[in-house]
């Protein structure tokens, strides 16, 4: 029982981060790791977990999702339910020894992107301009990083959608949208997997449903910078805790 509420906690915390600034992952990977799963498992179990609040956000914000430039909304869905899929067959295919000396790399590549696009990405900075090919093509290779682990995406569609010229607070919308699109596909493989532990994956996924909801709330509320500088001390941490933990 006490393990179970340590994972309802971690989802609330992950959903209300998730809403707030992004990066929930970042709690929710290490402690399924540290409840006993392989990083492989907790991967996945956090992937199928965390979908419902983000399907969730990309639907509250529907009325902003626009194309990106000459490239409709549509061709950006399929891109990224394409590459969600093939992200998540890469997962599958990856055996959970490997996966577990990837992680703190993909951990560690994650925080930068978070910290980066927390800190350093002024809104709306461009200095590179994408047209719908080379959108296509980033767009494409987001989705199956997002697939495979999916730590930064955000950041990397928002510079992305950015580049391709699309306003700060569309590409947000656009962002929250295909974030659930590219999920969706990786989901729909990953409830196949034995690697998927269902009770931890509804528990927590109830846990971050209730914390998106309060997060959604408490949006205009909490210092927005700090919880960033929380997250990506974690995302530190965990890191770390990654390539010092013996294996």
């Amino acid at each position: 029982m006490a393990l179970y509420l340590l994972i309802l906690v971690a989802g609330i915390w992950a959903g209300a981060q998730n809403a707030l600034a992004g990066g929930g992952s970042f709690v929710t990977l290490p402690t399924l790791i540290l409840s006993g799963m392989s990083p492989l498992a907790a991967n996945i179990t956090s992937t199928v977990a965390l979908f419902p609040g983000q399907s969730a956000s990309g639907i509250a914000a529907a009325k902003l999702v626009t194309g990106a430039g000459k490239l409709p909304f549509w061709a950006l869905f399929v891109i990224s339910l394409g590459g969600g899929a093939l992200g998540g067959l890469l997962l599958l295919s990856t055996p959970s020894k490997v996966f577990e000396h990837l992680v703190p790399y993909l951990v560690l590549f994650a925080t930068v992107m978070f910290a980066w696009g927390s800190f350093y990405r002024k809104s709306g900075e461009a200095s590179v301009h994408l047209g719908p090919f080379r959108t296509s093509a980033a767009q494409f290779v987001i989705a199956i990083y997002g697939g495979y682990f999916g730590g930064g995406i955000g950041f990397l569609m928002m510079a992305a959608l950015s580049m391709a010229g699309v306003p700060t607070r569309n590409a947000a919308a656009i962002k929250n949208a295909l974030a659930g699109v590219m999920n969706a596909s990786a989901v729909v493989i990953f409830v196949m997997s034995p690697q998927l532990h269902w009770i931890a994956a509804i528990t927590m996924g109830c846990g971050a449903t209730l914390g998106g909801l309060a997060g959604s709330w408490a949006v205009q509320r909490i210092n927005e910078r700090a919880l960033r500088v929380v997250v990506v001390c974690i995302g530190v941490a965990l890191t770390i805790g990654l390539f010092v933990r013996p294996v």
